[in-house]
């Protein structure tokens, strides 16, 4: 079985059928035991254990759901931290804390980049707790989005194909990854990334877990597929390296290695996962 991924899981109950409730969302702010998410540095804070920071209310923006019954809120910041400063918060994030970290992340960040009508042009104004934007003026009504992004592992004679981009920490690789387009299966969509970015042919593309992505708003959907061969052609444009990696070399990279071949993605990432499941398969 896959393991479970960072970020997986509600977090809370999302209480949805308050959301189109004013006079129920108004009460739930009045309640004494409801509280709104801390955040620093364009984050929701993360205390020393991992744990989110909670404070009494002061701009409950946004309708988390209910904890235990009681609710829970966020700002919605308009400022966006850097990258560095969100993968460094991630390797103290507590895994039960992560659900709602994401939620959080995502819905505040779609805020800040979805203020105006895509419709009309209008300012349009957060309804149902945060969950939507209403346009006063043409009545359009929009929902938070969700980009689709395939992340994929290639096997051929019991070896991974594994690439790193540019960016990345010195010797990292991991599962190569790209947005699902307009008209493309999930199946389509892996086939198509792996050909582009490593010349590689596949079959029997299948689908393994999701994970949602909150940089701003992605769903990581996992897959893995058989390489028809192993002849790699890299796209310099989208990758800096790719190669194929014995079933040794990724149990040692996984296991902390000193000697490994290549660092694995951090343990937050879906990457990680698919690694651990094909390594125990």
């Amino acid at each position: 079985m896959l393991p479970e991924p960072f970020f997986a899981g509600s977090g809370l109950d999302r209480a949805d059928a308050l959301r189109g409730q004013p006079d129920e969302l108004a009460r739930l702010k009045s309640d004494p035991a409801a509280l709104e998410l801390v955040w620093a540095d364009g984050l929701p804070a993360i205390d020393p254990q991992g744990r989110l920071q909670w404070q009494p209310l002061a701009s409950p923006d946004l309708f988390l759901g209910l904890a235990d019954g009681a609710p829970r809120y966020s700002p919605a910041p308009f400022f966006e931290g850097d990258l560095r400063a969100r993968f460094n918060a991630l390797a103290h994030l507590a895994a039960d804390e992560a659900p709602l970290f994401a939620a959080a992340l995502s819905l505040a960040s779609w805020h800040r980049r979805h203020r105006f009508c895509a419709n009309c042009g209008s300012f349009s104004d957060s309804v149902r707790g945060g969950w939507s934007r209403q346009c006063p003026s043409c009545k359009a009504e929009h929902y938070p989005r969700v980009d689709p992004v395939v992340i994929m592992l290639a096997e051929h004679d019991d070896r991974l194909l594994l690439g790193r981009q540019p960016q990345y920490p010195p010797n990292r690789y991991s599962a190569l990854a790209g947005f699902l387009e307009v008209g493309e299966t999930i199946e389509a969509a892996v086939a198509r990334e792996l050909f582009e970015e490593a010349g590689i042919t596949v079959t029997d593309v299948r689908y393994l877990s999701s994970q949602p992505w909150p940089f701003p708003s992605s769903l990581m959907i996992g897959c893995i597929a058989r390489a028809i061969d192993d002849q790699i052609t890299v796209d310099t444009t989208e990758l800096e390296d790719a190669r194929w990696f014995s079933r040794a070399e990724v149990a040692a990279a996984l296991s902390g290695d000193e000697t490994a071949t290549f660092i694995p993605p951090p343990h937050f990432a879906i990457a990680r996962s698919l690694l651990d499941h094909w390594l125990s398969a």
